[in-house]
């Protein structure tokens, strides 16, 4: 059984745990490994998300930079446009560039859809708080708060929705990390730790929710266990968010000849991972297919 909790998004607040919340993936940007550069223009992101709200989406998280293996960022640039992070394709995204491709989907979605529930998927300070003006309500770090000295304050001054979500390294380190022995107990461990953490920092317990980073520095069979003890993440008293879908665990698992399945050939697998997860306690799944999603949740929900 899950929790129910509160979400406090600061202007109004999403029930959890009564039904599992489907939270849609807009990524604008060129090089991400699912979809980079689809929806790269505003319109054709806008329009992608209309169709992820259209499909039982029931939150949006719009990103614009590419935080995939290999990808090499700047942990100092949350304090100034200027700094830069460049992805493992050699494009460098500064803060200005990343605003630049989400405020104005972030704007046109809410001028269309006022009452969709918005996320910014971002670890840099000035692109959370541009975004949460422009009408974002949650700030989605995978940094957990730990690579911009200036985010949990801003999401403090904000008292807008938090995911803090558990990641080990930074990108351009994930292939060489060593084993982490028991990963569960380690991300129990830290994930609840950065939470406290936040809360000394000024953000309510009410306002954050976790992730444990699913394929963000554990790799590929170190997802498993995760996945099979997943419940053991709610002893630390927050709603847990999970993002499984086409990642390279799955991939790699329902591999052929020796080839890995490709991210579109990963559905089938993802929702698998999906139902596990709720069946373990996950109040809110991150996905690239919410129509399926939306269908599997609502049988699993049924069963819990």
């Amino acid at each position: 059984m899950r929790s129910v909790f509160n979400w406090n998004l600061g202007s109004r607040s999403l029930e959890l745990g009564k039904r599992t919340l489907i939270m849609g993936v807009v990524n604008v940007t060129p090089d991400s490994f699912s979809d980079g550069g689809r929806f790269l223009d505003r319109d054709h992101a806008v329009v992608h998300a209309e169709r992820l709200l259209e499909e039982g989406a029931d939150i949006l998280d719009i990103g614009g930079e590419s935080t995939r293996p290999d990808a090499n960022v700047d942990v100092e640039t949350s304090t100034s446009d200027k700094k830069i992070a460049t992805t493992s394709r050699g494009q460098v995204v500064k803060a200005d560039e990343e605003l630049e491709r989400v405020l104005p989907v972030i704007t046109e979605l809410k001028k269309r859809h006022p009452k969709a529930v918005l996320s910014v998927d971002t670890y840099k300070a000035v692109v959370a708080r541009a975004a949460v003006a422009a009408g974002a309500e949650i700030v989605n770090d995978i940094s957990g708060f730990r690579w911009d000295a200036q985010m949990a304050k801003t999401i403090a001054d904000l008292k807008c929705g938090a995911v803090l979500m558990h990641t080990r390294g930074r990108p351009e380190e994930w292939r060489a990390l060593p084993p982490p022995g028991d990963i569960v107990l380690l991300v129990k461990r830290e994930l609840k730790d950065w939470a406290e953490k936040a809360v000394l920092a000024g953000i309510r317990r009410e306002r954050i929710v976790l992730d444990p980073g699913f394929g963000f520095g554990k790799r590929l069979d170190e997802n498993y266990p995760l996945l099979n003890r997943f419940s053991e993440l709610q002893t630390a008293g927050f709603p847990l968010l999970a993002g499984t879908s086409r990642k390279s665990f799955i991939g790699h698992t329902l591999a052929k000849e020796g080839k890995d399945a490709p991210p579109e050939g990963r559905l089938y697998g993802t929702l698998a991972t999906q139902v596990a997860l709720i069946l373990k306690g996950a109040h809110i799944l991150r996905t690239h297919d919410v129509t399926p999603a939306v269908e599997a949740a609502k049988i699993a929900d049924r069963i819990v």
